[in-house]
């Protein structure tokens, strides 16, 4: 039995390979054909993908011709509306006309500072001047801060096209007179109070304790008249302003001076004086033109959206001396400065422009390391990324004069040559003598905005630069909005803030309310920021910092853009970057003519339609900016159902099909759409007739001031 049971058990063996190879075969023929059914779907995939892209290049095609063909009458069009540019910088030349024979038919006794002849009369009778009253110091004192106010204007707000070199250097000059001559008031003003020191006399400690001032300057004057130890400190009630001495100052004949000017004439000039960077392109009518020569030239049209202007070394050389003459003109070229422009002059800027942002940037990143080479020190503070905010605090130790005596009814005093004279400090014969440090408390002031604690720096007149050093322990009171310092010498003191902070920004959006009127709301890093819009003139809105409102002092007036921009500035709020500031933030780079041109053409049809910050702006590239649009002729908020995407790159605008919450960006059309050349009749394809009405109509100063904010914010390129 044994042997027949091995056979039975041979033959299941040989029935189970073959079942096996069997399946083999079967499961290899299946597999072949799913593979030819997958080769077959690929290529017919492939064959509807070509043909769907062969399908796309005649449409794309197609739309292409169309814009060609309507390329000529759509920029003559746009030509005709950017007329607006124009008209408001003829209105804004004759307004500075008009009010210039204004001044002169008034005859009110105020010299006009822009003429030198009556300016420097101005000067020389207050310098030949005796009265030294505080008071009236500082009375005159505010017309001569209106004065400086007018001059640095005009710096700012005139195209360089209308001001001569002469001039600008006159302006300059001007400036520096009038702030030397108002600081050389103060320290006589000072000494005449000083003299009679003993007339202030506090019955507490017979020390002479005093606070003057007024909206542009506080006086905080303290007199060691008993020199006693035990009164070497002291904090003025009024300001919070304090200082404690030393042992060997509190026996001594000195007085102490706490001059808190609340704006900045300490720093180099330019600091104050810095206009809003200008995309140094061409202007309107030039640039219409320039389209239409190239109209045709789709691969010079792309060239052109790429081109990055030239940054000419004089641009590039900041001032680092405090009475330099500083020159405007070099970084602030306006774009009205091409109006008079002959077509040799254009054909050699077309040819300066040809340079692509890949290869400017990093030029300019060299040529602005040459000038950082320069501030090795650490102590050295770097203007391009800090500047003084809440204005300047004097703190000066000052000798005692001899004080008035009281002979019968005459009050004599002894007169010294010198005038009022510096207390050294620590002692010039013992340098190498440890001195103990001066310790000092300063107010914050109430209406400046420090976003973090600020860095404090001393002005250093030999280096004309602000400096750390010298400055040690310092205690910052949040609370209390107090600063309490130490000091080895008697110094200037300025509090410096992050030119930066709200960089860049989180969003953005621009929408009309009513005729020639809008809002402005830019969500910064640390504060939202609204921003009204009406004619010619700009109002703070609101500011909103944690869900309270602050800047009160501001909240509510009307000023012109450039004011608008001076005055945020001053209190701390910086919205407005500066030429150099792409080294300091992490910025969306953009082609400087792509974002020229949509600040222009946005603010043409801001009367009627609203913008705002796009999340895809970062991904599409350096030669496009992309943003939402919405048609809006009522004067609520925009709903997220009403936005749209348009691309535009300086020379084409179009319609996207992605939204918002799409999940990667695509340059596709959105069906049923078109390219237009410029904005505007991108926009008209959609658009109610209501809407284009009040684009035509629309007020040029409107346009202008919305131009002015969006090229001062650069929101495409810094949010």
């Amino acid at each position: 039995m044994g042997p027949k049971k091995q056979k039975k058990s041979g033959g299941k063996n040989k029935v189970g390979k073959a079942e096996k190879l069997r399946l083999q075969k079967e499961e290899e023929e299946r597999r072949l054909q799913e593979e030819e059914e997958a080769r077959l779907q690929a290529e017919q995939e492939e064959a509807a993908r070509l043909e769907k892209e062969r399908i796309e290049r005649e449409r794309m095609k197609k739309l292409e011709a169309k814009d060609q063909e309507r390329r000529e009458d759509e920029l003559a069009e746009l030509n005709s509306l950017q007329e607006k540019f124009v008209c408001a910088q003829r209105w804004k030349t004759e307004y500075r006309a008009y009010a210039k024979w204004e001044h002169y038919i008034a005859c009110d006794g105020s010299p006009d500072p822009t003429v030198l002849q009556e300016i420097n009369t101005f000067m020389n009778l207050w310098r030949e001047d005796q009265n030294e009253d505080i008071q009236f110091v500082m009375e005159k004192g505010e017309q001569v801060l209106n004065l400086i106010e007018k001059l640095q204007f005009l710096l700012l707000d005139v195209p360089p096209s209308e001001i001569t070199e002469k001039e600008t250097a006159q302006y300059q000059e001007t400036i520096l007179e009038l702030e030397n001559l108002l600081h050389q008031k103060y320290n006589e003003a000072t000494e005449h109070l000083l003299k009679s020191a003993i007339m202030y006399e506090d019955s507490d400690t017979g020390n002479m304790q005093t606070v003057i001032k007024d909206k542009n300057v506080t006086f905080c004057i303290w007199a060691n008249l008993k020199k006693k130890v035990r009164f070497k400190n002291h904090v003025f009630c009024d300001t919070h302003h304090g200082f404690d001495l030393p042992k060997s100052l509190a026996v001594s004949s000195i007085a102490v001076r706490i001059l808190h000017t609340h704006y900045d004439h300490v720093s180099p000039l330019w600091l104050q004086c810095q206009r809003v960077p200008r995309l140094e392109v061409l202007d309107s009518q030039e640039l219409t033109q320039h389209s239409q020569d190239n109209a045709g030239e789709p691969e010079e049209e792309e060239k052109e959206a790429k081109e990055e202007p030239n940054v000419t070394a004089e641009e590039e050389t900041l001032p680092d001396e405090r009475n330099s003459a500083i020159s405007f003109r070099g970084n602030t070229n306006s774009i009205a400065d091409t109006n008079e422009v002959t077509e040799e002059e254009t054909e050699k800027k077309s040819e300066n422009l040809e340079v692509t942002p890949e290869v400017q940037i990093p030029q300019m990143e060299e040529k602005t390391s040459e000038e950082e080479e320069m501030i090795t020190d650490e102590s050295t503070v770097d203007l391009q990324q800090f500047v003084p905010v809440g204005g300047v605090y004097r703190i000066d130790g000052l000798q005692l004069p001899p004080q008035v005596q009281q002979i019968n009814s005459w009050c004599v005093v002894e007169l010294l040559d010198g005038g009022l004279e510096a207390y050294p400090y620590p002692p010039q014969e013992s340098e190498d003598t440890p001195h103990p440090p001066i310790q000092i408390t300063l107010g914050l002031p109430d209406s400046v905005i420090y976003w973090k604690e600020p860095m404090i720096a001393r002005w250093d007149p030999a280096g004309k630069q602000w400096r750390t050093d010298g400055i040690s322990n310092i205690t910052y009171e949040t609370q209390e909005g107090n600063i309490t310092f130490e000091i080895d010498a008697f110094y200037t003191i300025a509090f410096l803030q992050d030119i930066h902070l709200n960089m860049p920004y989180q969003a953005w959006e621009l929408r009309p309310t009513s005729t020639d009127e809008a809002v402005f709301v830019i969500t910064a890093v640390f504060a939202e920021v609204q921003i009204q819009i009406k004619g010619n003139q700009c109002m703070l809105a609101a500011v909103v910092v944690e869900e309270k409102n602050v800047l009160s002092h501001l909240i509510g007036k009307w000023m012109c853009p450039v004011t608008l921009r001076r005055a945020l500035k001053k209190c701390g709020l910086n919205i407005f970057p500066e030429e150099y500031s792409y080294k300091y933030v992490c910025v969306n780079q953009k082609a400087p003519i792509t974002e020229f041109r949509a600040y222009r053409q946005i603010a043409l049809v801001a009367s009627a339609f609203a913008f705002g910050w796009s999340k895809w702006n970062l991904e599409s590239g350096q030669d496009q900016v992309v943003f939402k649009v919405s048609e809006h002729l009522k004067a609520d908020f925009v709903k997220d159902e009403d936005w749209s995407l348009y691309m535009f790159n300086g020379q084409r605008a179009q319609k996207l099909k992605i939204t918002e919450a799409s999940e990667a960006f695509s340059m596709e059309l959105e069906e049923d759409t078109e390219f237009h050349s410029t904005l505007y009749h991108m926009l008209k394809d959609f658009a109610s007739k209501e809407a284009i009405d009040k684009v035509n109509t629309a007020n040029f100063l409107f346009v202008d001031a919305v131009y002015q904010l969006l090229l001062a914010t650069r929101v495409l390129m810094y949010s």
